[in-house]
């Protein structure tokens, strides 16, 4: 028997995240898996009070239907867009797929491969902004961190 995978995908709510999301579900994800979005926020949204018993772990993984509730996820400093919750729901419906929602905060870079290990996720896939080679060395690319640092498959997906 095929044990049940976890399917990662990076989430910032920007149009290259949502382009690694549906091609995540429209060419990996099947029936029975798990998919889990994860997203990095900075520490300028740190807010006292719950968050700081997750800052190392990370929050619990977040139900779908709790995912799609405004007022829950203004709790935790997020504002998913309604184009991903979109694609989401629907990939749960027709592929029955349980969707989970997994916040961390802190540097995107680190807290991802800390992801791949503590969930943990079978792959991952991670949109990519299109920077150029001398903006990745300036800036840092979070996609290149990932792949060269991950402990699984890690797809990137380009925009």
């Amino acid at each position: 028997m095929e044990e049940t995978r976890r399917v990662g995908v990076a989430v910032d709510f920007s149009d290259s995240s949502r382009n690694a999301l549906r091609w995540a579900v429209d060419n990996v994800v099947r029936k029975g898996d798990y998919l889990i979005l994860v997203t990095v926020l900075g520490r300028a949204f740190y807010e006292g009070g719950e968050m700081q018993l997750w800052e190392a772990t990370g929050s619990p993984l977040i139900p779908l239907t709790d995912f799609s509730n405004p007022n829950i996820m203004k709790k935790y400093g997020v504002k998913p867009d309604p184009e991903t919750l979109d694609i989401v729901n629907t990939a749960a419906a027709q592929k029955e797929i349980v969707v989970v929602f997994k916040i961390y905060w802190g540097d995107a870079r680190e807290k991802l491969c800390e992801a791949i290990d503590n969930i943990p996720l079978s792959c991952i896939f991670i949109g990519n902004r299109g920077l150029g080679k001398l903006q990745r060395v300036i800036m840092g690319s979070v996609s290149n961190h990932v792949v060269n640092n991950g402990s699984c498959p890690v797809t990137v997906v380009k925009s």
